[in-house]
C-alpha cells in the first residue's frame, strides 16, 4: 500500500506540469498570443526566445515585471501556468545564481584609482558622446586587431542581455533581467556583491560621491519605475523611490547625475499594454523626474506632454479612450551646463490627438522642470503595437509610422567652438539643432529607409568632428512568419558635424546562410580616436577605422562560452546597448531574443592579446 501510495503521489506530481501546460496553453491563446504569436514587428518576444527563458523569470515578469500590467486580472495558478507553457519548464526553486564566481578576498576598496579609466553611465559623459578619449580607452587602433576574448559572465534564465555595464575604479556594474544589480572585478569578472531588487534593470547605471557623505554611490532605475542610490562598495541600499505611480511606467534610460541632482528619464509599456481591445487606451505621458541624489527625494517632475490624458471616444469594442499620450523618454538625459538645460529626446504618442511634443527633443531648465524649447521631427505619429496585430481595435486613426527617438541627443562642441545638438532618428534621419538658438534645425541628412524597427535606434556616438550612426532598417520575410530577412538592412555611417555631409560609409554585411540573422545594426556604436565599434543583429561585434571604413577586427558573439559564474552561457544577436572601453579592455553584451534575434545572455569581456 505504501509503494502504490508512492507510485500516486508521483503520478499526480508528474501529471502536474502537463496539466499547467494544457491549461497555460489555453490562456496564452486567449490572452498572450495576439502580441508574441502576431507581426515580426511585435515588441515583444516570440514564443522561440521565451523558451530560452527560465520559468521564475517568466512568472516574475507576469507577476510584477514588465508583463505586469497584462497580466493584472490573471489569479497566481493562472500566471503560473503560463510560465510552465511558454518556456516549456517548472519552477526551479530559486537556485543561486552566484554560487560561483565569487572573489577570493572581500572587497574592501576600489582595487583601481577613482580618477583611472573609467565609462560611467551611457554615454561616458553627461553629453553622452559615447567617446572614450584615448587616456580613458588605453586601447587604440593599433592595437585593436589583437583583442582576444577573457571573461564571460552570464545571466540566468535571460534570453537576453539588455543592461550595458558602467566601470569606475575598477568595478564593473551592471543589471539584469534576474532582478539583482551586479558588482564584478572589470579586469576577471568574478563577483564582488549582489542586490535583489524589486524589477529588472535595463539602463546603464551612473557613479558619484554621495552629496553631504563618504560614500561612493551607484544611481540607477528598474522596469518597476523605482530610481535607486546603492553604496558602490557594499551594495547596500541607500534610497528608494518610485518616480512615477502610473502601472505601464519604467524606467529604460540611464539616470543622469549633475550637481547633485539625478535627472531620471520615464517611459512605459503601455504602448504594448494599450493594444487590448478592452484597455483604456491610454493615459501615460513621460516625463523627466528631478531627485535629490543625497536623499532621494523629489525636486521636480516634467511631464512631456503639459495636458493631462482626457476621455476622447470608444473603440469599436465600446472601451473609452483617452488622449494625448505617450512620448516616452527611452533614453538617457544629456546635460548642458552652460545653459543650464537638460534635454531630452521622445517617443510616438500612443493615441490621439497626437501631441506636439512626441518624437521631438525637448529641453527643461535644470533647476525648475521648465520647458525651455521643443523641436518636432515627426508630427501625428499616433501609434501602439496594436496597429501591427490582426485586432486593431486600439490602433489609432490614421496611426503614424512610429518614428520616434530610441537615443539620446549629443551635445557636441565643434573645432571651431560651435555646439549643436546631434541625434539619430527611427525615420533615418540624423538631425542637428541649435541648441544656443532654441533647438533651430541646422542640417538634416538620410542614411536609412526608416520604419518602426528601421533608422537609427539605440544611439550614436561622436567627436568634434564627426557624428558615427548605425543603421537598422530590419526587415521581415513578407510570408506571415516572424523571420528576419538576411538580405535588409544596416550599414554604418560618418557624417561631418559641420556640414551633415556623409563623410564615411560602411556597406551592410551580408548574412549568407547564418540562422536568424540581418545586416541590421540596431544596436549604439562606441568611439576611440580612429576606431569605431558596433554590433549586429547578426551576432558580430566589429571595429572599423574611421578614416576609410576599413575592417580592423571581428568577433562572432552567437555561440556558447564558460562563463566565470558557472551559469550556463550563449551569446547571440547584439541590440541595444553599445560596447564600453575602459583600462585597455572592451565589454560588450551578447543576446537579444526579440524581434526573432538569436537569443543569448551574456557579457563578453576582451583584452589585447599578445602575438
Amino acid at each position: 500500500m505504501r509503494a502504490r501510495a508512492v507510485l500516486a503521489a508521483l503520478s499526480i506530481w508528474c501529471s502536474a506540469p502537463a496539466l499547467a501546460q494544457q491549461e497555460g496553453a489555453a490562456l496564452y491563446a486567449t490572452h498572450c498570443a495576439q502580441c508574441h504569436d502576431g507581426d515580426a514587428q511585435s515588441r515583444v518576444p516570440g514564443r522561440g526566445a521565451m523558451q530560452a527563458m527560465s520559468f521564475d523569470h517568466v512568472l516574475a515578469a507576469l507577476t510584477s515585471g514588465s508583463m505586469a500590467a497584462m497580466a493584472k486580472d490573471r489569479s497566481d495558478a493562472e500566471r503560473r501556468a503560463i510560465a510552465s507553457f511558454v518556456t516549456g519548464k517548472i519552477a526551479t526553486g530559486g537556485v543561486a545564481a552566484d554560487a560561483e564566481g565569487r572573489c577570493a578576498q572581500q572587497v574592501n576598496g576600489f582595487p583601481q584609482s577613482l580618477d583611472g579609466p573609467r565609462w560611467n553611465g551611457w554615454g561616458v559623459d553627461t553629453n553622452n558622446s559615447r567617446y572614450q578619449p584615448a587616456d580613458m580607452a588605453g586601447l587604440t587602433a593599433e592595437q585593436v586587431p589583437r583583442l582576444r576574448l577573457k571573461w564571460a559572465y552570464a545571466f540566468p534564465g535571460a534570453s537576453l542581455s539588455f543592461a550595458p555595464p558602467a566601470i569606475v575604479g575598477g568595478i564593473l556594474f551592471i543589471g539584469g533581467t534576474d532582478r539583482k544589480v551586479h558588482a564584478l572585478d572589470a579586469r576577471s569578472g568574478c563577483t564582488l556583491w549582489t542586490l535583489a531588487i524589486d524589477a529588472a534593470v535595463r539602463a546603464a547605471i551612473s557613479f558619484a560621491p554621495l552629496p553631504g557623505s563618504d560614500q561612493f554611490a551607484i544611481f540607477f532605475g528598474d522596469l518597476r519605475a523605482n530610481a535607486y542610490a546603492v553604496n558602490a562598495l557594499t551594495g547596500a541600499l541607500i534610497w528608494k523611490t518610485k518616480v512615477e505611480e502610473h502601472a505601464a511606467a519604467r524606467i529604460t534610460g540611464a539616470p543622469t547625475l549633475h550637481a547633485g541632482v539625478l535627472y531620471v528619464p520615464v517611459s512605459s509599456i503601455e504602448e504594448a499594454a494599450g493594444s487590448q481591445a478592452s484597455y483604456e487606451c491610454c493615459t501615460f505621458r513621460g516625463s523627466v523626474v528631478a531627485l535629490d541624489a543625497a536623499t532621494g527625494k523629489l525636486v521636480w517632475q516634467a511631464y512631456t506632454i503639459p495636458e493631462v490624458p482626457h476621455p476622447t471616444g470608444k473603440n469599436a469594442r465600446g472601451t473609452q479612450l483617452f488622449g494625448p499620450s505617450g512620448a516616452s523618454i527611452w533614453s538617457a538625459p544629456t546635460i548642458d551646463a552652460k545653459r543650464g538645460a537638460v534635454y531630452v529626446a521622445t517617443s510616438n504618442s500612443y493615441s490621439n490627438p497626437p501631441a506636439a511634443t512626441a518624437d521631438a527633443v525637448l529641453a527643461f531648465d535644470l533647476a525648475t522642470g521648465k520647458l525651455l524649447w521643443k523641436q518636432q521631427a515627426t508630427p501625428k505619429d499616433a501609434f501602439v503595437v496594436a496597429c501591427f496585430t490582426a485586432d486593431k481595435s486600439n490602433c489609432p486613426e490614421d496611426h503614424g509610422p512610429d518614428h520616434d527617438f530610441g537615443q539620446s541627443p549629443i551635445l557636441v562642441t565643434l573645432r571651431d567652438g560651435r555646439r549643436m545638438l546631434v541625434i539619430a532618428q527611427k525615420s533615418g534621419i540624423v538631425h542637428a539643432l541649435d541648441p544656443d538658438d532654441g533647438g533651430k534645425i541646422l542640417w538634416q541628412t538620410r542614411i536609412g529607409k526608416g520604419g518602426s524597427l528601421g533608422g537609427s535606434e539605440w544611439g550614436s556616438a561622436a567627436d568634434g568632428d564627426r557624428i558615427y550612426v548605425a543603421n537598422s532598417d530590419v526587415r521581415f520575410m513578407r510570408d506571415g512568419t516572424r523571420r528576419l530577412d538576411s538580405t535588409q538592412g544596416g550599414g554604418l555611417f560618418g557624417l561631418d558635424l559641420a556640414t551633415g555631409k556623409i563623410a564615411m560609409e560602411v556597406p551592410p554585411v551580408a548574412c549568407g546562410d547564418r540562422r536568424q540573422c540581418s545586416p541590421a545594426l540596431s544596436a549604439a556604436v562606441s568611439l576611440i580616436p580612429g576606431v569605431v565599434f558596433s554590433g549586429g543583429v547578426s551576432g558580430f561585434l566589429r571595429a572599423y577605422a574611421t578614416a576609410d571604413g576599413k575592417l580592423l577586427w571581428e568577433f562572432d558573439t552567437a555561440q556558447d562560452f564558460k562563463a566565470v559564474n558557472g551559469v550556463p552561457a550563449h551569446g547571440g544577436a547584439i541590440d541595444g546597448p553599445g560596447p564600453v572601453i575602459a583600462g585597455g579592455m572592451l565589454y560588450t553584451n551578447s543576446g537579444y531574443g526579440q524581434w526573432s534575434g538569436v537569443a543569448g545572455n551574456v557579457l563578453l569581456a576582451f583584452e589585447v592579446g599578445t602575438e
